[in-house]
């Protein structure tokens, strides 16, 4: 299969001639190994992998001995499995002015990231890696950061394909793996079975010791049953018979491992009687459709989820295009006690973009009127919109737009 580019690239290049180590994290198999592996042909940049029990021992027994055996530059894979090497990588970045000498990537993120910030703080660049996101499967890499002004949105489409509902189920139902990209139907469901029993169950028990693999199967079902709407611990713990404590404690572990994504509550003094619960999307969408037993593309496109579907298709874009983009921006969303709700603010430089997320290719536009609570506690609105299937951009008023969702 040819190398599908990575937005992310051209940060961890830029990196690269900054800071003296990089790490990649991410889910499995989102292709973390695979771009640094790209970026590093043509370079003597030594290979080698924590999965190698030899490697591994010598990482762990004598990390000084491990450093002389594989000199820098080089990529180190799942470096989870080796903490002991941190120290050492410390005093490699220490003694030398030389940038990009160790890249490293790793799946499990609570343990190991508290080991990194602890260790390699001021000497580490670190970038989170998703599946692949609609554009990168398109192959269209937009030379400026996104802005939702109706100028920008309308230079965006001038590179894009019109937004296509068929075209938009097919990648939400087949996710962004890069090994399944193009797979047929059964080889798809197979991969996440797969994917599932192999990968994700000997994570969670090396990472929260979670061993009843059929409880655990049926809280996965549970998460994906909830999917775009706010945590449930109580519905949650039911779907698997555990306790509350415990779903919460495996909730936490699926973030760990970048499997789901929470979407935190947006809070603000000047605003009273916000809620204070996330809310729940999948980084990858296939995933989540297999685990909710979509069988085709066409069945979750008219079926009864397809709305809460098609939410977590454009939040997790939204997420991938700030985690790789020039400039960041804090995602939230909205609601408040008498159940008002804005599905995203984008918050840029204190300025908020308020999203509502539509399935619809033409939603009702009074929509944006909830908007106006911004303003009411004075709070600085800038250009927003109705994220939507419309097939091009449409100005709603001098701010917002219904915004096609291939342009995010």
């Amino acid at each position: 299969m040819a190398y599908i580019e990575r937005e992310l690239e051209r940060k961890i290049l830029k990196a690269n001639d900054f800071f003296k180590a990089i790490l990649v994290t991410g889910a499995r198999q989102v292709g973390k190994t695979t771009m640094l592996k790209h970026l590093a042909e043509g370079t003597d940049r030594r290979y080698v992998s924590m999965d190698n029990a030899m490697a591994r021992e010598l990482a762990q027994s004598d990390p000084v001995l491990f450093f002389q055996t594989y000199k820098p530059p080089i990529l180190i894979d799942e470096v989870q499995k080796a903490p002991e090497l941190f120290e050492q990588i410390k005093i490699i970045c220490d003694e030398t002015d030389e940038t990009g000498l160790i890249w490293l990537t790793g799946s499990q993120q609570y343990q190991m990231m508290e080991k990194v910030r602890e260790t390699l703080a001021g000497r580490i660049a670190i970038f989170e890696l998703f599946s692949l996101s609609q554009r990168e499967k398109a192959g269209i890499v937009y030379d400026e950061d996104l802005d939702f002004s109706f100028e920008n949105l309308m230079r965006r489409q001038s590179r894009a394909e019109r937004n296509d509902v068929v075209k938009v189920f097919r990648h939400i139902w087949e996710g962004g793996m890069p090994q399944i990209c193009g797979a047929d139907d059964e080889m798809r469901q197979e991969y996440f079975n797969s994917y599932i029993d192999t990968y994700l169950m000997r994570d969670v028990a090396e990472a929260g010791g979670i061993t009843d693999t059929i409880r655990f199967r049926k809280f996965l079902a549970g998460c994906a049953a909830l999917v775009s709407e706010q945590v449930n611990y109580a519905t949650l713990a039911e779907s698997a018979d555990i306790s509350g404590p415990t779903a919460k404690e495996w909730l936490r572990v699926l973030q760990g491992l970048h499997i789901v994504y929470l979407l935190e509550p947006y809070s603000n003094n000047a605003l009273k009687r916000l809620s204070k619960t996330p809310k729940l999307y999948f980084c990858d969408t296939g995933l989540c459709a297999y685990l909710s037993m979509w069988l085709t593309a066409e069945v979750l496109m008219s079926g009864a989820a397809s709305g809460h579907f098609y939410e977590n298709y454009v939040v997790m874009e939204l997420v991938r295009n700030y985690r790789y983009a020039r400039s960041k921006a804090n995602l939230t969303y909205y609601r408040d006690s008498n159940a008002k709700e804005i599905d995203v603010f984008v918050e840029e430089n204190n300025i908020i973009h308020p999203l509502e997320i539509k399935k619809s290719a033409s939603p009702d536009r009074r929509e944006v009127k909830k908007y106006e609570i911004l303003d009411k506690a004075e709070l600085s609105r800038g250009a927003g919109g109705i994220v939507c299937m419309c097939e091009e951009p449409v100005p709603i008023d001098d701010k917002n737009s219904f915004i096609p969702s291939n342009l995010i």
